[in-house]
């Protein structure tokens, strides 16, 4: 890939390894790939525009126009990614989640965490997988539905998770911060837009918070929750983006003491945990 112009090489060298038989184009060809008029055509930008970004000329695109060639040379994420970054410098906005699942290698991933509660959340704090441990000692997942299973609704709407809770305000306050961190980065979408406006209407709690405009990365942190069989268990949380979602954050709750460790193996070998609903 050329040093001097990477941007123009790398939209070049994908226009030249996609099939044009598979976007509906026909006719001899006498190079791989799609022309520059196509990829022009899909991305809905003129043909000189594109063929100056390949050779280097024209000065940057825009944001937008850089999603749109992402689309047109269907890009993978990691790819669409690198294209942000030597076009303009920075990453783009994730990727909402569109799907209410995850890859069965990262699930089974979690499953290997049998000591340590671990789901996967949406920058709306939509949990979407979970491991057993997870189950026995936050909530049982599997029992509800999706919007059922969003902490800000259940942390606001909720009165049993209040009491589930040592510390309701500050964990309300971080669930605040962090969604208008997650969904600014993310962009908001109709799901984020449909919470804020629930909650807006149901809390006058998230209200107050929401007007403080308070900014929080997920990052880590210490949480105690009073779990009915097994009574307080403090844990350890920290938040990794998932490789390829950057929409998506694995939440891991260490056990904080032996003592800790002990119930949420002790919870995990019963079959009363998983109808806890605390976490």
């Amino acid at each position: 890939m050329s040093t001097k112009h990477p941007l123009g090489a790398f939209l070049k060298d994908r226009r030249e390894r996609l099939d044009p038989a598979a976007f509906g184009f026909s006719g001899r060809r006498r190079t791989p790939g799609l022309r520059r008029e196509e990829v022009a055509r899909r991305a809905n930008v003129s043909t000189t525009w594109y063929t100056w970004l390949e050779q280097g000329r024209g000065g940057a695109p825009s944001p937008r126009v850089l999603e749109s060639l992402a689309n047109a040379l269907a890009l993978t994420d990691a790819e669409r990614e690198h294209l942000f970054l030597i076009g303009i410098g920075q990453t783009p906005k994730a990727q909402p989640a569109t799907k209410d699942g995850i890859t069965p290698r990262l699930q089974r991933f979690l499953d290997a965490m049998t000591g340590i509660p671990a789901t996967i959340v949406t920058p709306q704090w939509d949990v979407i997988a979970w491991n057993r441990a997870a189950c026995v000692t936050l909530t049982d997942y599997a029992a509800l539905t999706l919007n059922e299973r969003n902490i800000l609704r259940r942390v606001f709407l909720e009165p049993r998770m209040r009491d589930a809770q040592s510390d309701w305000e500050g964990i309300a306050r971080f669930l605040v911060a962090t969604f208008r961190a997650e969904t600014a980065r993310a962009g908001t979408d109709d799901r984020a837009a449909e919470l804020l406006a629930e909650l807006t209407a149901k809390s006058d709690e998230f209200n107050a918070m929401w007007a403080e405009n308070d900014v929080q990365s997920m990052g880590e942190g210490v949480k105690t929750i009073r779990h009915p069989l097994a009574g307080p268990i403090s844990f350890e949380f920290s938040s990794f983006t998932v490789a390829g979602r950057p929409d998506l954050k694995l939440l891991t709750y260490n056990p904080l003491r032996d003592e800790d460790a002990i119930k949420v193996q002790n919870l995990c070998r019963t079959d009363a945990g998983p109808r806890n609903k605390n976490g």
